[in-house]
């Protein structure tokens, strides 16, 4: 049986340029899609299996990376865009017509991320970009439908493409989650 984890990873994980200068995401509207700019390359890029993130038809993981907020700008078509979930701490930007997730962004000065939006990578008109380094939050696609006798199989698959598969973030980040905690306990 052949796991399905994201259409730009099922086929293997493409290595970014390392020399990506960003470009712009657009969504699935055939009809005045909403397009946004990025300024430079993604960081921290992730397949994730959150209930929250944005996913393609058919698709068990997002795929979703961080980039400054500074660097993202509506360039077309914002009007159709809407918040999903505003008492989300990550506050969804959508295609009010095609739902696709443009941008996340972070409002609560407090929170460990904020500064940082999220995006889906594959969005991108252009290639290039930095690849996934890792699978977080994999056990949460069980609260999507997949039958938890998958996730072996799920984990094996993520493994293969050179994802370590995580039930939280990445280590590095949970480190950066918990010293900004501890600073703010401090101050």
């Amino acid at each position: 049986m052949t796991v399905h984890i994201h259409p730009s990873i099922d086929s293997g994980v493409k290595k970014g340029s390392g020399s990506f200068a960003g470009g712009t995401l657009v969504c699935k509207c055939k009809d005045r899609p909403v397009k946004v700019g990025i300024k430079g390359d993604v960081a921290h890029n992730h397949a994730c299996g959150c209930t929250k993130c944005w996913k393609p038809e058919g698709a068990a993981f997002s795929v979703v990376a961080v980039v400054p907020r500074d660097n993202v700008s509506v360039l077309e078509n914002g009007d159709k865009l809407q918040i999903v979930d505003t008492s989300a701490a990550i506050q969804r930007y959508a295609c009010k017509v095609c739902g696709t997730h443009m941008y996340g962004r972070i409002e609560n000065k407090g929170h460990p991320f904020y500064g940082l939006d999220f995006i889906h990578p594959e969005l991108f008109t252009e290639g290039g970009w930095s690849a996934p380094g890792f699978a977080a939050f994999v056990s949460s696609v069980i609260e999507s439908g997949v039958p938890p006798a998958e996730m072996d199989g799920i984990r094996s698959r993520f493994k293969e493409l050179g994802l370590e598969p995580y039930d939280c973030l990445s280590p590095p980040l949970m480190d950066a989650i918990a010293t900004h905690v501890a600073k703010s306990k401090a101050a």
